[in-house]
This record gives C-alpha cells, sequence and structure tokens, in this order.
C-alpha cells in the first residue's frame, strides 16, 4: 500500500462501520448443572432474599456479570432449581401411583421416593421448605401452590383408601397422620448428606418401620 493512502472501510448503507459481535457462547449442561448446584447450596443456606447474584458468582469462582451469561436474574434460578426438582419428584410419585399398589405398599413406595429424591436434591427440598410458601405468592411460582395440592390429594387419597380397605386404623385421622409423614420425611433434608452411611432406601426401609409397625416390642 502507498504511503498516505488509506485503506478502504466497508462500510454500511447509513454509513456506519459495521461492528463484529463477539460470538454467543452457550454453557455446556454439565456447567449450567454445576452453577445450579452451587446456587441451590447457597440458597438453601442463607435463604432466597440474603442471597445475592454476586454471593453465588463467588461461590461459583467467576464475576457476577458473568453469570448473566448464564441466568437472567436471581429469581431465575431459584425458579429453575425448584421446577427441576419438582419435576423428577413428579415423574417418581405418578410412577408409584399408577402402578397399582395397595395403600400399605403406596405409602411405603412414597416414602422411599421421597428419600431418594432429598438424596438428589437435599438443598431444593431444603429451599423449597423454608422458601415455597412466600415465593408462591408470585404468579411466576404458581406451579408450587398445585404441587402441593396434587401432593396432599396423593397422599390423603392413599391413607383413605387404607382405612376403607381396613389395611389400616378405623380410628386413623388420616389429615394429622398426613402432616406428620409430611413432616418427618422432608425434615431430613436438613440432616441427611448423599454418600453417607446409610442409603436412601435403608433410611426409608427403617423409617417405615417406625411408622408402621412401632419401635416397642410385643409383650
Amino acid at each position: 500500500m502507498r504511503r498516505g493512502v488509506r485503506e478502504a472501510v466497508p462500510r454500511a448503507e447509513n454509513g456506519r462501520v459495521p461492528t463484529k459481535k463477539k460470538p454467543q457462547v452457550t454453557p455446556s449442561p454439565e456447567r449450567r448443572r454445576e452453577l445450579l448446584d452451587t446456587a441451590a447450596e447457597v440458597f438453601a443456606a442463607q435463604g432466597y432474599n440474603a442471597t445475592t447474584v454476586r454471593r453465588i458468582a463467588d461461590e461459583a469462582g467467576m464475576l457476577a456479570g458473568s453469570l448473566y451469561y448464564h441466568f437472567d436474574s436471581k429469581e431465575s434460578i431459584i425458579d429453575e432449581i425448584l421446577s427441576t426438582f419438582l419435576t423428577e419428584l413428579w415423574e417418581g410419585y405418578d410412577a408409584v401411583l399408577a402402578a397399582g399398589l395397595g395403600p400399605r405398599e403406596t405409602i411405603e413406595a412414597l416414602v422411599t421416593e421421597s428419600f431418594r429424591e432429598i438424596d438428589r436434591h437435599r438443598a431444593a427440598v431444603a429451599i423449597y421448605q423454608k422458601e415455597s410458601r412466600h415465593l408462591a405468592t408470585q404468579p411466576r411460582f404458581g406451579y408450587l401452590v398445585d404441587s402441593q395440592q396434587k401432593f396432599e390429594k396423593a397422599w390423603l387419597g392413599t391413607l383413605e383408601r387404607g382405612v376403607a380397605d381396613r389395611v389400616f386404623r378405623a380410628d386413623l385421622d388420616v389429615r394429622l397422620t398426613y402432616r406428620f409423614v409430611r413432616d418427618t420425611v422432608w425434615v431430613a433434608a436438613s440432616w441427611y448428606r448423599p454418600g453417607g452411611q446409610h442409603s436412601p432406601e435403608e433410611i426409608a426401609r427403617q423409617y417405615l418401620s417406625m411408622v408402621l409397625d412401632g419401635i416397642a416390642l410385643d409383650t
């Protein structure tokens, strides 16, 4: 090129120099899962309102601005955590309810599936227990109310069927029993750690033995 002669720069029709767009970076499913797992642990430990995007990013070892390449808001993060957990939970529950089991066997299978979900999604279960009532007031999280109603219907219906079939005691207060079983199962998320001494199936077996058969020896 001769000195003093500028190289022609291509211009758009409006006279502006076109800018090169940065290539879109699509995160791998594995990386997205890692970020969600990290966020779930932070939400479970600190609570939703007290957790900031910066704190999640710090725990994930990245800048806060970089986290927005993956999620558009803190609300989107917790939404995906809870919806993923509930989708998987209901896949297992629906399979149990469709299996045509007797009332006792259905209760046993639902309890076992619950402990398996705690093993897979311990932090999400803790978040659900602490935050679902508050989040459910927002339209985006209306599915939390739907899931709770479906959950209650499944458990109460099974207990009522057990009383009618004389599998459970006639004097059983089914609603009180439902609340007891619900709360004592899911509170395990506060102490259970995956990979511990007992598998979720073993915990379910011990729990069911205490609830259905008692802990005292017959005399």
